[in-house]
C-alpha cells in the first residue's frame, strides 16, 4: 500500500514539473512583460487550478474501469459507455475552471477571447484531460506487467528450487543406502572395521543432513566428505581396489554446491569397482585454479564391448543440478572398452541465479 502511494505521489509529481514547464515555455511569448519568476509562479498556479478534474477522470478510470471493470472482464462497451459521461463531466469542469477562473484570476484578464464551450475549446479540454490519463493509464499498465513479471519469476524460482531439493533427496538416499550395504558387508564378514565404518556414516550423515541442505558450501568440506567416503570404500574393498586422490586446491573456502561430485564417486564404485575382478582402480583428480573447478574421475571396467554411454539416476540428478545451478560449466562421460570416465569443468564464480 505504501509503495502504491509513493508511486501515485511520484506520478503526479512528474506531470505537474513537466506541465510547469510547458506552461512557463507557453508564457514566454504571451507574457513577455512578466519576469521569470513571476511567469513561474502563474504557471504553477495554472498547473495545479486545472489539476482537478485530471484527477478525477485518471483515477475514475484507473479504479472503476480498469481495475472494477477491465480486471472482471466485463464488456468493453459498458467501460466505455461508463466512460463518456465522466469525460465529458470532467471536461466541462475544465471549461469552467479556464473561463471563469483561470481567465480572471490568473491570466488577469487575457487579451485572447475564449469562449466557454466552442469547439476548439471543447477539443482542447479532451486532449488536456485525455492526455493525462492516458499517461496514468500508461504507467498502470507498465507496472501491472512489471508485477506480472516478476510474479512470474518468483514461481519459477520456486519451482527450481523445490526441483533442486528433490534431486538432492534423490542423491542422499543412494548414497546412504550404498554405505549401508558396505556395513551390511562387513558385518557378515565379522570385520574388526565395522565399528570404524559406523563410526564415518555417523559423520558423513551429520554431512548430509545439515551441510547438504546449504546452497552453497567451502570446497574444502565437500573434499573431507569425499575422502571420508573413499575411506569407507577402502574398508569395504581392501587390496583389491587401488584409489588414488589427487588435489590441487589453490583457495579451499571456495564456495561450492554440496554433494556435486559424490554421484560421479559412487557410480565409479557401483559400475566400475564392484563390477571389475582384476587390475580394479579409481583415479581422482580435482583442481582448483582462480575459480576453474576441474573434476575428473576414471574407473575400471571388464572390457564387454559395449561403450555406449547411457546415464542412471545418479548422473542424471547431477547434470540437472549443474543446469540449474551454474552457468558455465562442461561435463563430458566416456565410456571406453576397459575404462570409464568423467570430466568436469565448472566456472564457480558465474553461479546461475535460481
Amino acid at each position: 500500500m505504501k509503495n502504491k502511494l509513493r508511486f501515485h505521489i511520484a506520478f503526479w509529481l512528474a506531470y505537474v514539473i513537466y506541465d510547469t514547464a510547458l506552461e512557463f515555455a507557453w508564457m514566454r511569448s504571451s507574457y513577455a512583460h512578466y519576469t521569470d519568476w513571476h511567469r513561474l509562479w502563474v504557471s504553477v498556479h495554472a498547473v495545479f487550478a486545472m489539476l482537478p478534474p485530471k484527477m478525477i477522470f485518471t483515477y475514475f478510470v484507473l479504479f472503476v474501469t480498469i481495475d472494477r471493470g477491465l480486471m472482471k472482464n466485463r464488456k468493453i462497451i459498458y467501460l466505455v459507455l461508463e466512460m463518456i459521461p465522466a469525460l465529458l463531466l470532467c471536461i466541462i469542469m475544465h471549461r469552467l475552471i479556464v473561463h471563469y477562473y483561470l481567465r480572471y484570476y490568473v491570466y488577469y484578464e487575457a487579451p485572447w477571447v475564449d469562449q466557454l464551450f466552442g469547439a476548439t475549446q471543447l477539443i482542447s479540454g479532451f486532449i488536456t484531460v485525455g492526455f493525462t490519463t492516458a499517461c496514468a493509464v500508461a504507467m498502470k499498465f507498465l507496472r501491472m506487467h512489471w508485477i506480472s513479471k516478476e510474479r512470474e519469476k518468483s514461481l519459477v524460482k520456486e519451482k527450481l528450487e523445490a526441483e533442486l531439493k528433490f534431486l538432492r533427496t534423490q542423491t542422499n538416499p543412494h548414497f546412504l543406502f550404498n554405505t549401508l550395504n558396505n556395513i551390511y558387508a562387513l558385518a557378515r564378514k565379522k570385520s574388526d572395521h565395522t565399528a570404524d565404518v559406523v563410526m564415518k556414516l555417523s559423520k558423513l550423515l551429520r554431512f548430509m543432513l545439515y551441510e547438504s541442505r546449504k546452497e552453497r558450501i567451502p570446497l574444502s568440506d565437500e573434499i573431507r566428505m569425499i575422502e571420508d567416503y573413499l575411506e569407507l570404500e577402502k574398508i569395504r574393498y581392501n587390496e583389491r581396489l587401488k584409489i588414488t586422490f589427487l588435489k590441487d586446491i589453490d583457495d579451499p573456502s571456495q564456495q561450492v554446491a554440496p554433494l556435486l561430485l559424490l554421484p560421479f564417486i559412487e557410480n565409479a564404485f557401483k559400475h566400475g569397482a564392484s563390477e571389475t575382478r582384476f587390475d580394479s582402480y579409481i583415479l581422482i583428480n580435482t583442481k582448483l585454479q582462480k575459480g576453474f573447478l576441474q573434476f575428473d574421475i576414471e574407473n575400471s571396467k571388464e572390457v564387454n564391448g559395449d561403450t555406449s554411454v547411457t546415464e542412471n539416476i545418479g548422473l542424471s540428478n547431477v547434470r540437472r543440478q549443474l543446469e540449474l545451478m551454474y552457468n558455465d560449466y562442461t561435463l563430458q562421460i566416456m565410456n571406453q572398452e576397459k575404462h570409464f570416465a568423467v570430466h568436469l569443468t565448472i566456472y564457480l564464480n558465474n553461479d546461475a541465479k535460481i
